[in-house]
């Protein structure tokens, strides 16, 4: 397959480059949201929305400040596109699903410090994509979330019914959950080659 191919792109950051499972980034609402399988999907539909417009944002910012020369504002300005769209994610659920909003509590307005979403910006910057490729690029990585926060939290639910040992229910176990699918994950690199 051509590695710069769309569908490429698409699966390699969705699958084999996981950036919760594989990269490690994003961690926080992985964990937090996981708990709920509705919560978690809603989540991840806030989360490649979010991905798609900073993607594109970033792709042009950059376009820009590399005609003016001015690389060194990449950062501060990818914060800020991220910080915007976050706030308009927040609106628009707020105002249409109030039960929501109040499910996903602090995690919807940390998807602003979200690493995975600043790394996404970064990535497509370092790896010269074209706009399209951006936008494969930023799918696939908010599919690959998605999947990941919907896995651990059927996982999740699951273990709720199970009778689990004293010792290792509650972070311990979800800490040990994320472990086994980083692993399972990994199974995914050898489609990269």
């Amino acid at each position: 397959m051509n590695p710069d191919s769309f569908a490429f792109i698409f699966l390699q950051a969705c699958l084999i480059n996981n950036f919760v499972l594989s990269m490690f980034l994003g961690i926080c609402p992985f964990l937090g949201v996981s708990g709920k399988f509705q919560t978690a999907s809603r989540m991840g539909l806030a989360v490649i929305f979010v991905m798609l417009v900073s993607s594109t944002c970033a792709f042009w910012i950059n376009e820009l400040l590399e005609m003016l020369d001015a690389e060194y504002l990449r950062l501060i300005c990818y914060i800020a596109v991220i910080a915007s769209a976050v706030q308009l994610v927040e609106m628009f659920i707020k105002k249409f699903s109030p039960a929501l909003f109040k499910a996903l509590g602090i995690f919807l307005p940390l998807i602003t410090t979200n690493c995975a979403i600043l790394g996404l910006a970064l990535f497509q910057t370092q790896r010269a994509y074209n706009f399209v490729q951006c936008l494969a690029f930023a799918l696939g990585a908010g599919v690959g979330f998605t999947i990941a926060l919907v896995i651990m939290a059927g996982l999740r639910e699951e273990l709720d019914l199970a009778d689990v040992p004293s010792v290792v229910k509650g972070a311990a176990l979800t800490l040990v959950l994320a472990g086994i699918l980083s692993l399972a994950f990994m199974g995914f690199a050898g489609i990269g080659t």
